[in-house]
């Protein structure tokens, strides 16, 4: 006999939703030091996502493509010979690449953006940032972007 009863599942929230994707997008960076990704969305749909690594071409980090991913180099040192792109490039670039406007558009991304992604964000017209883990190196990334006026909220991890 079938029960009557509903099982309600509480359903995450749209920023655990859109953050739970750039997770999984994330899963694709074939960096060999962290994984991270960007989701543009615009109009509550998704419309760009980027993970970071190698351009396109270039042989994967992975597999060797970028030195300095595969070297002893300490965190935050040697970034000038990073041939990876971040999450929040290759979004943005993406969305360029199939002629997609981001402007006033929210990025989700699973780091806080660095100094440069920010530059890029703000020159995009992208009015929102939600990010999940604070980036070491961000002080100068979040000044710039209060000052753009471009909002910046945290999600906290599942």
């Amino acid at each position: 006999m079938k029960s009557d009863r509903k099982i309600i599942k509480k359903r995450p929230s749209w920023d655990r939703y859109f953050m739970d994707i750039a997770m999984v997008v994330a899963s694709r960076s074939n960096c060999l030091r962290r994984h991270v990704a960007a989701l543009i969305v615009k109009d509550g749909r998704i419309i760009s996502t980027g993970y970071n690594g190698t351009p396109r071409g270039i042989r994967n980090c992975c597999d060797g493509g970028c030195k300095r991913c595969s070297s002893d180099a300490a965190p935050g040192t040697k970034l000038s010979e990073c041939l990876c792109s971040h999450g929040e490039e290759n979004a943005i670039v993406q969305a360029a690449y199939h002629g997609i406007s981001v402007k006033d558009s929210t990025i989700y991304t699973t780091f806080s953006p660095c100094l440069i992604c920010s530059k890029m964000i703000i020159n995009a017209g992208i009015r929102e940032v939600v990010f999940q883990d604070r980036y070491a190196l961000d002080d100068t990334a979040r000044k710039i972007l209060r000052e753009a006026k471009v909002k910046i909220r945290t999600v906290k991890p599942n």
